[in-house]
């Protein structure tokens, strides 16, 4: 017999290693009604038994349904034994979010995404913004995923803590923060000639992109990009080249993947993040002779001209 769920609670999978972490994720933001462990014969060990010790820390209720119980409860998705029941998560309105002024901080990046409908793509996206430092997320409303449990789940626990809000009017939210100063950019497959040449807004390769402005990243749907409405506002568009002549059908890739390159060709120009300081040493420590060869590769990198590299040097 299958364990009714409780009342306005979704059934979560919990999340990636170490499995206590999803508690103090989910306790911010949401109610858990309850904590479900798959029984098994040789009784909890490891970090289920410290799951357990959390959750009665917590006053938590605790049950143990069998595996066919759980399945049911999980809908079948992938559980790993291990599921909590919690309160939904829903994005938080946009007005709700600190807008700070583009010279307070000159290197503020917020991702929004245009219609992404598989809730696998979106908690790809979410995980990895979170690990390369975007601030924060803006969904479209309409014709968008939720933030369900195959969502936290995909992102790894990345949603419980990333601030996500939305948007009735996308394309009017980018019109306001571009009249505020902020660089809106939008993002496009690899270009043909042809769509080069009729684009009224420029393309320009993510890694020939300088970043130094407040920067709002947009990504567009799986399947049809970016509306008319969203892309006429961006003032630019950023594309990512392939390494090799593609056949029709293989020129895109796939929304969380682009997402991933596109953030990093951007997040790797932030003051103190791990690449721009291994750059740094290269460039200022000439006595090094690994350090000359590599110096030496980084400046051939296509995606990094020696102006845009004494730009960096002098803070520009």
């Amino acid at each position: 017999m299958a364990l009714p769920p409780a009342v306005g609670t979704a059934t979560w999978p919990c999340c990636s290693l170490p499995l206590t972490r999803p508690f103090s994720q989910a306790t911010r933001r949401r109610r858990v009604a309850r904590l479900l462990l798959q029984a098994c014969r040789s009784g909890l060990q490891g970090q289920r038994a410290e799951l357990l010790r959390a959750a009665e820390e917590r006053a938590i209720p605790v049950l143990r349904p069998r595996r066919r119980e759980l399945d049911v409860l999980c809908r079948h998705q992938v559980h790993q034994g291990v599921c909590m029941e919690v309160s939904p998560l829903r994005p938080r309105p946009w007005a709700e979010a600190e807008v700070a002024r583009p010279g307070d901080d000159p290197q503020q990046l917020w991702l929004v995404l245009e219609g992404l409908q598989d809730p696998r793509n979106l908690g790809a996206v979410l995980r990895s913004a979170h690990f390369l430092g975007v601030d924060k997320v803006i969904t479209s409303r309409r014709n968008s995923c939720p933030l369900t449990p195959v969502v936290s789940k995909a992102s790894a626990g990345a949603m419980e803590v990333m601030d996500v809000f939305s948007t009735d009017d996308l394309a009017g939210f980018l019109q306001a923060r571009a009249r505020q100063g902020w660089l809106v950019a939008g993002t496009v497959g690899c270009p043909g000639p042809e769509i080069a040449l009729s684009s009224k807004i420029p393309i320009t390769r993510c890694l020939d992109f300088l970043w130094d402005r407040p920067t709002l990243l947009v990504l567009g749907n799986e399947g049809s990009g970016l509306s008319r409405a969203v892309q006429a506002s961006c003032q630019l568009l950023l594309t990512i080249l392939p390494g090799r002549q593609l056949p029709p059908g293989l020129e895109s890739l796939n929304v969380s993947v682009a997402a991933g390159i596109l953030l990093h060709s951007i997040c790797s120009q932030r003051k103190g993040f791990p690449v721009e300081r291994r750059r740094e040493q290269l460039l200022h420590d000439p006595q090094d002779p690994s350090a000359s060869s590599e110096a030496a590769r980084v400046a051939q990198h296509p995606g990094l001209s020696s102006g845009s590299l004494k730009k960096r040097q002098d803070g520009g």
